[in-house]
């Protein structure tokens, strides 16, 4: 009976020196992650949820909206262009895709067309942050008909570039989560055909 007790408190001191040990080792890690925005966990755990549901990476990081049954691609694009009108976004550019596919192929394709909303200023400030940021610019949103026939709205999950790394300034920060408000209330009212 000595013997096991003793074999037993020798097996829990291996494990406390090996539980004090990784905690050493992991120290310089976990600090550097403290270094990051609080919600950054979140983050990076909806995306990885995301991920795990779907196996694909480019869902994990995008939001999407089903557009409401009876509307037209027509009726999506005049209701997004008029919210960021509304909320002085500018519309810099749309890539009808479709129609290049369309011309390559020499067949019709399905509605897949990408609309490029931008601040300027806003995106200045992010570049003057981070010269990676401008891998983010503009702000696109897509209008796609998936296989099925149904119309869906699609732009990259901004919390990742506002919320994934350490904080930014507060100011940056601030007009970022308007910028990102402005493309959620554009993908929404246009999905719900909301003027």
């Amino acid at each position: 009976m000595n013997k096991l007790r003793n074999l037993l408190a020798l097996i829990g001191l291996v494990v406390i020196v090996l539980v004090v040990y990784s905690g050493v080792k992991a120290y310089p890690d976990y600090q550097k992650f403290k270094q990051l925005d609080p919600k950054a966990a979140d983050v990076y755990k909806e995306m990885f949820d995301k991920l795990l549901a779907t196996g694909n990476a480019a869902e994990a990081t995008v939001w999407k909206v089903q557009v409401d049954e009876g509307l037209k691609p027509k009726d999506v694009e005049e209701i997004m262009r008029f919210v960021a009108n509304e909320h002085n976004i500018k519309n810099v550019g749309e890539l009808p895709l479709y129609k290049q596919v369309e011309a390559m192929a020499g067949k019709p394709y399905r509605f897949a067309q990408i609309y490029m909303f931008c601040n300027a200023m806003t995106a200045a400030r992010m570049m003057d942050y981070s010269d990676a940021y401008s891998a983010y610019l503009p702000c696109r949103v897509s209008l796609l008909e998936d296989k099925q026939g149904r119309l869906w709205i699609y732009s990259l999950n901004m919390d990742l570039m506002i919320y994934g790394g350490k904080p930014l300034p507060p100011e940056l920060k601030k007009e970022a989560m308007q910028v990102k408000e402005i493309i959620l209330d554009i993908m929404n009212r246009g999905a719900h055909g909301e003027f």
